[in-house]
């Protein structure tokens, strides 16, 4: 069984749609932000993707949409995952495949 290999460890800085839950995770604090979910399986993984799409609903899944208070530790935690992205060589700009 394939296990998750933490935010940390993933592609592109965590800029991938795993990180990003584990980042919405934090943001909507249903984990600790010490919490990378490394060495999670697939079924920990979507258990924790359903508690976050449940935390984005009343906010229509817009960033702009959030009480300030998260909509600045969206900023803060988008803002260190762009920079590990672009310590790995993340390009933000789409390919021909995305």
């Amino acid at each position: 069984m394939q296990k998750y290999v933490g935010i940390y460890n993933d592609q592109a800085g965590g800029i991938t749609h795993l990180g990003r839950v584990v980042m919405d995770a934090w943001l909507f604090e249903i984990i600790p932000m010490t919490e990378t979910c490394e060495g999670w399986d697939a079924a920990q993984m979507q258990n924790l993707y359903e508690k976050v799409f449940a935390a984005w609903a009343p906010y229509d899944n817009l960033p702009s949409n959030l009480p300030e208070d998260y909509r600045m530790r969206h900023a803060m935690i988008y803002k260190k995952a762009m920079e590990r992205g672009r310590e790995s060589n993340w390009n933000p700009e789409l390919g021909e495949d995305d």
